[in-house]
């Protein structure tokens, strides 16, 4: 039996969790409300204060998919509660972030500034003028806007200057050297 599909997901104190037909699951939590079709093929229960998921057979496919449903479903249980977010940097001469209302204006050394709406349930927040925080309550949305980010200008590997994540170490290169 996989051990993270098997374990129960605890919902704390002010969350709902509803299961609708093919198991359209829906957390209603104090930040929020997430909704998400998961796979038919999973039984998934809410018995007390906790959401059980059991798969049908121990085919390869229903292994993979139980610790799957099972993860997704405790990441909306999270995202709801504490919600999620990402930390960016911004590296080198002249680079810098700024922001607008909802827009992300980023001066990257391109000639011309990268203009950024953040989407609908995603804030971003700076930081003095080279840190990005990015947050939200999908977790997939606040990886997936904060990649979009981090791929205007990523990090390279001899001054180590572009946007790269606060918790990500740059592999660095010796650059050439001169004649002798």
């Amino acid at each position: 039996m996989s051990r993270i599909g098997r374990m129960p997901i605890a919902i704390p104190a002010g969350v709902t969790v509803e299961v609708a037909e093919n198991n359209k699951v829906t957390v209603k939590g104090p930040k929020g409300t997430l909704e998400r079709v998961l796979p038919t093929e999973m039984e998934i229960t809410v018995e007390g204060a906790e959401v059980i998921v059991k798969r049908p057979n121990d085919l390869k496919k229903m292994k993979s998919l139980h610790g799957l449903t099972r993860t997704l479903i405790n990441n909306m249980v999270i995202g709801v509660t504490e919600g999620y977010e990402k930390k960016l940097e911004v590296n080198g001469v002249g680079y810098r972030a700024a922001k607008q209302g909802k827009t992300l204006t980023l001066s990257l050394g391109y000639s011309h500034p990268v203009e950024m709406t953040d989407p609908e349930g995603i804030e971003t927040v700076l930081d003095g003028q080279n840190i990005i925080i990015v947050k939200g309550i999908d977790k997939e949305k606040v990886g997936q806007f904060a990649a979009e980010i981090r791929d205007k200008r990523r990090p390279e590997p001899y001054k180590g200057k572009g946007i790269k994540y606060a918790d990500e170490t740059i592999r660095r290169k010796v650059g050439k050297t001169g004649k002798k």
